[in-house]
């Protein structure tokens, strides 16, 4: 059924849909909204939810969620997740399948989400919901792909996404059948014979030691399967664009608008959206700009994605940023970037070659 609800809410009870049944977290704007959503909803669908002392807390109790094979899930702003990088880094390499959501504040944490701040080779899968009605969807795959992969996936949204309300209907989404967690220390064995191991590090039972190379490796093999099997894009009149531009996430929004409305107008743009900003949609940038006269960026900082569309387009049209920073001064984001008129205006601008012009 179809009713009006605000993202957060949202966001909360399409996790509860996919089986979450432990949150934690620690209160910031504009993950706060999320946080009490689920305080709300998950005890009367036989869950918990901890607000936990801090964001360390709330990832070492989620942790332990994870390790008996339940689906479990925190979040953070960028500022409280900068605090969980270590263990993030570690249950990634334990190959926990945690969702996290990333509500980011003033700047979209583009780097911190697809680099991360931990150690060692690592990768998270990122979804970067454009709306609610997608971040329903989202949400629900990204359980999905960290229980699949046995590695963390992220919803990265922000102050928009959270507290925009929308029409949407939140009802359990198929997915083909999941591998067995025979790896989880559920408590169904006794002794140390059949005990299990859930650990960072390689070491497996009955072998003396660690072999980090081999383990390494085969995380590498895995994250290089995750990169060639989950890119997704979305992508509008790209075939015949002189202007192709790029944006993710809830400033993607202005931007398609936009770009309808100078195709309507007989204008020759196109536009990409990273749905993934990792496994970043390389293939379906590098097509659009085949034909291009430039390729513009619109993200709202001072340049992150950037880097790797540039990556993506490999020279085959110059790439130009159209974006920037732009905030309230509450630093939550919603700045006056976030227009439609504006984001127009930055991208005729560019269709004209004069994207740095006032």
């Amino acid at each position: 059924m179809r009713r009006l609800v605000e993202g957060s809410e949202a966001i909360a009870e399409a996790a509860i849909t996919a089986g979450c049944r432990f949150f934690a977290g620690y209160p910031m704007t504009p993950f706060t909204e999320v946080l009490e959503h689920f305080a709300a909803k998950l005890p009367g669908a036989g869950g918990v939810c901890v607000n936990a002392e801090s964001e360390l807390e709330a990832i070492g109790m989620t942790w332990g969620a994870l390790a008996t094979g339940a689906r479990a899930a925190t979040g953070s702003t960028g500022q409280g997740l900068a605090l969980m990088q270590e263990s993030l880094s570690e249950i990634t390499r334990a190959e926990l399948p945690l969702v996290v959501f990333h509500m980011a504040r003033g700047q979209s944490d583009y780097f911190q989400a697809t680099r991360g701040g931990g150690h060692g080779d690592y990768r998270h899968v990122v979804l970067a919901p454009i709306d609610v009605h997608e971040a329903v969807t989202l949400t629900q795959l990204a359980f999905d792909l960290a229980d699949r992969w046995r590695n963390p996936v992220q919803i990265h949204g922000d102050f928009l996404l959270a507290h925009t309300a929308e029409a949407v209907d939140i009802e359990p989404l198929a997915f083909d059948p999941l591998p067995p967690k025979d790896w989880a220390v559920d408590g169904s064995l006794g002794g140390t014979g059949r005990s299990r191991n859930i650990n960072p590090i390689g070491m497996t039972k009955g072998a003396k030691g660690i072999d980090p190379d081999a383990f390494w490796k085969r995380l590498q093999a895995k994250h290089d399967q995750i990169e060639a099997q989950e890119p997704r894009a979305e992508t509008l009149f790209t075939e015949d664009a002189e202007l192709v531009v790029v944006a993710f996430g809830s400033l993607a929004r202005f931007a398609r608008y936009a770009v309808r409305e100078l195709r309507g107008e007989g204008l020759r743009v196109g536009y990409v959206r990273p749905i993934t900003l990792w496994p970043f949609p390389a293939d379906a940038v590098a097509r659009a700009a085949e034909g291009a006269r430039r390729v513009a960026v619109l993200e709202q900082n001072a340049g992150q994605m950037i880097d790797d569309v540039r990556l993506a387009v490999l020279g085959r049209a110059p790439v130009v940023p159209i974006g920037g920073i732009s905030s309230d001064e509450a630093g939550f984001g919603i700045g006056p970037l976030l227009d439609p008129d504006e984001v127009r205006s930055r991208i005729t601008r560019a269709l004209e070659g004069r994207e740095g012009s006032p």
